[in-house]
């Protein structure tokens, strides 16, 4: 049974994803294909899906662990020690003997839009027997948060033991990688992007009643509750294939989207856990991910639940 807690409880959330380094290169537009640019710098993040998520959470307000892996270089005790300082328990991360940590390297250009290439390294060598060693701390989790930078047969492990202990499982299908199986949709929430959604449904999603239909499709094949996220317009939420609404955006000045969506995810699992009110709980994720895009950086430009519950009471 799902227990609702308080706001001023920590819910205990469940991160099952990559960890990475992050090479950001800023330039005035990204490079077109064959096209070589001069940019403007470049710099070292802790990153991955994964763990923007986890930090995210941890900022606002949930006690978080982390399910994941690194490599066996430079990088590995860097992000293990970032992640620490944020409060997450590392437990159930693995540290590869023989590969290096997973690296993204993504541009960004003067309008905060960004294109990225993620190397997996030691996220890639997650197994179903990596899940299944932390099983207890998933079944003892109000939400499992997941993503698909780790193998498949990864993540459905962690599904699988979420479903059996009855944990609520929120699935960020990025990166976008066409049809899923259908174990990975039957989940509580799902919450794609535009692109993920057009990707997942095979429609084209371009306007609102152009996502309305996404959402339907989606729960067709099997997600309880659907989250799409439309940028500057705001979340579509659709609790069913009749019912569904828009929840708007907190109007902000872009510079850097490149973890706007963890920082959506992260919100939007620890506040949905503490109200078990998924509009209220949108609209935090929305303000949560409003405030990454207007700064740079992943981690590094997410705010803590202060802020973030700042940014709701004075936007009307």
């Amino acid at each position: 049974m799902q227990t609702i807690m308080t706001a001023q409880s920590s819910p205990k959330i469940v991160i099952l994803g990559s960890i990475n380094m992050d090479l950001v290169i800023r330039c005035a537009q990204l490079p077109k294909p064959g096209q070589t640019i001069l940019a403007q710098s470049s710099m070292e993040y802790c990153g991955g899906k994964g763990a923007n998520q986890a930090v995210a959470a941890a900022l606002a307000g949930g006690s978080v662990s982390i399910i994941g892996a690194v490599g066996n270089d430079a990088f590995a005790q860097r992000l293990l020690l970032n992640l620490r300082q944020h409060d997450i328990d590392c437990h159930h991360v693995a540290q590869r003997t023989a590969v290096a940590s997973g690296l993204a390297i993504i541009s960004v250009d003067a309008a905060g839009q960004n294109s990225i290439m993620v190397v997996p390294g030691a996220n890639g060598t997650m197994t179903r027997d990596d899940v299944l060693a932390a099983k207890s701390i998933i079944q003892q989790c109000d939400v499992l948060l997941v993503q698909l930078e780790i193998p498949p047969d990864a993540v459905l492990a962690g599904i699988e033991v979420a479903q059996a202990a009855g944990v609520r499982v929120v699935l960020d299908p990025a990166p976008a990688s066409g049809e899923l199986p259908p174990e990975f949709l039957k989940v509580d929430l799902i919450c794609p992007n535009e692109t993920e959604a057009a990707e997942l449904t095979g429609q084209h999603v371009a306007s609102l009643e152009d996502a309305r239909s996404a959402a339907i499709a989606l729960h067709k094949l099997g997600a309880k509750r659907v989250a799409i996220t439309l940028g500057e317009r705001g979340t579509l939420l659709s609790l069913d294939p009749i019912h569904s609404q828009l929840i708007p955006s907190f109007p902000i000045d872009a510079v850097d989207t490149t973890a706007a969506g963890d920082a959506f995810a992260g919100a939007l699992v620890v506040h949905w856990a503490q109200t078990d009110d998924l509009v209220s709980a949108i609209r935090f994720a929305n303000a949560a991910g409003a405030l990454a895009a207007s700064k740079h950086g992943a981690q590094a430009s997410m705010a803590d639940r202060a802020t973030i519950e700042t940014l709701m009471r004075t936007t009307k």
